[in-house]
């Protein structure tokens, strides 16, 4: 008999697992993958961005869905807070940009191992086995059954993760287990995904890299709903690349809106001093074909496209381009367009926006209001953020509050 089982060794499992054995529990940490912390090897690209080195309040304003529930959870387990405890496990952490925290090491593994050894040298015991079915007796949990034996226990986390990186081991097994003991599941959406776009001029573009260029998203083609500073790539389907990903977490009803992408090629410059620019690129290749010009100014892979998009015909001598024809020219830089058909498939996402429904949740202990001694932490709860590390922190948070509050009035 353990007195808590915690399913899933991801993030928020293996914290939950820790906490909860450090307060004496027995505590067994069921993980279905050969080895924990799968996905959280490889988030950040390898590097984990840990949390947000930010005010409370101002974390929360960077979570569009569950916001408002985490505001328990988040005072209790604060970022700063986080920080101090991966440190103390003697992970130095660095911030940087947007004051997201990473590892001193940039290697995400140093925070797994650090989460493995804090979760064991507290007594959790971690073993292979994959969750089945939650086993409850009078409204209170019982058990849990897993592909070869059943496992009694007092109490149950839930840390299954959503339905992004699939072989990553998040493949919805928590959502059918909450369902079948009762609650509702906020269909799962991908966040943080790539984008599929105009096909037939981003394939032509395919592998291309854009950096240091200005994104804006509008919602019907007129309503900005995020403009940020950053980095894009073109690919077969559409865009990606970090700019897109943080875009997408914007775009939340694909069903009902359409969104547009308003690139700036060149932010740094204005308009007028664009086309001076072009003015004196123009000067420099006054006989040449306007095919052979724009050498200075754009990618060779991009260049056909903006030839075509312009309308003006490749074999155009420079020196005979018109005022009318520079200006359209000039508005393809500032305001290259490409419209957005949906997000890619939800295993392409970083993030699963839905889950467990929050108004079926206590905030504080992250308990279920309808089955005794169950309760939820981590990514499979119907909250999620835009990035910046703040993704991780609701892990954490959540993890927190459920570890502290399992069995505690017992």
């Amino acid at each position: 008999m353990y007195d808590v089982v915690v399913i899933g060794a991801g993030a928020a499992g293996m914290l939950a697992s820790g906490l909860a054995a450090a307060r004496g529990l027995r505590v067994l940490l069921l993980e279905k993958n050969d080895r924990p912390g799968l996905k959280l090897r490889i988030t950040g690209k390898g590097r984990c961005n840990v949390t947000n080195d930010c005010p409370v309040r101002e974390a929360l304003d960077n979570i569009p869905t569950g916001g408002k529930f985490l505001y328990s959870a988040f005072n209790g387990f604060t970022p700063r807070a986080a920080m101090d405890f991966f440190e103390k496990l003697g992970v130095p952490l660095k911030t940087e940009r947007g004051n997201r925290v990473f590892p001193a090491s940039d290697s995400a593994q140093d925070v797994v191992s650090a989460l493995r050894r804090y979760a064991e040298g507290a007594g959790a015991e971690l073993r292979k086995g994959t969750a089945r079915a939650l086993l409850t007796e009078d409204g209170t949990v019982s058990g849990v059954k897993t592909a070869d034996e059943e496992i009694a226990c007092r109490a149950v986390i839930l840390c299954t993760g959503g339905k992004s990186y699939p072989l990553t081991g998040s493949t919805g097994d928590g959502y059918k287990m909450a369902e079948a003991a009762g609650h509702r599941i906020a269909a799962p959406k991908p966040s943080l995904v790539p984008l599929e776009a105009s096909p037939e001029v981003c394939a032509r573009m395919q592998g291309l890299s854009l950096k240091n260029i200005r994104l804006t998203v509008r919602d019907g083609g007129k309503k900005p709903v995020y403009e940020d500073f950053g980095e894009m790539l073109f690919t077969h389907f559409g865009v990606s690349g970090p700019l897109i990903l943080s875009a997408s977490a914007h775009m939340r009803d694909f069903a009902n809106k359409k969104y547009a992408l308003s690139i700036d090629l060149k932010p740094a410059l204005d308009e007028h001093k664009l086309d001076a620019r072009l003015l004196r690129d123009f000067e420099k290749y006054a006989n040449k074909d306007f095919a052979n010009a724009l050498a200075d100014l754009a990618s060779r892979t991009m260049i056909p496209v903006l030839i075509d998009l312009s309308g003006i015909p490749p074999e155009t001598k420079v020196h005979s381009i018109t005022r009318e024809q520079r200006r359209r020219l000039l508005a393809l830089f500032k305001d290259f367009r490409l419209t957005v058909t949906g997000p890619r498939p939800i295993e392409e996402a970083i993030i699963t926006s839905g889950g467990v429904d929050t108004r079926e949740l206590n905030p504080t202990t992250m308990a279920s209001k309808l089955v005794q001694n169950l309760h939820f932490a981590g990514e499979i709860i119907d909250a999620d953020a835009y990035t910046g590390g703040f993704n991780l922190q609701i892990a954490w948070s959540t993890a927190y509050a459920a570890a502290t509050h399992v069995l505690k009035n017992e």
